[in-house]
């Protein structure tokens, strides 16, 4: 799967600790190898988001700033 195909998640203008808790409970409901690009806007994002993935056994594919936060791209583990 590439980027391209990676369903868009967007949790803009959501602050610390909702974009972890909505990517955990959303990444649930995918398959394993799927991937999702997360957009946020809260700075927190940028510390928050690897770190879960880290510790949930996902890949961190893409880790971006963007103008008004962050992107991402999680492979479910």
């Amino acid at each position: 799967m590439t980027a391209a195909a990676a369903e868009v998640y967007d949790l803009r203008g959501l602050k610390c600790p909702l974009p972890v808790l909505k990517t955990r409970r959303k990444l649930r409901t995918l398959k394993s190898g799927a991937e999702l690009i997360i957009e946020t806007t809260d700075p927190l994002a940028g510390i928050d988001i690897p770190h879960f993935c880290n510790q949930d056994g996902h890949e961190l594919v893409l880790s971006e700033k963007t103008g008004t936060g962050h992107r991402f791209l999680i492979r479910k583990g």
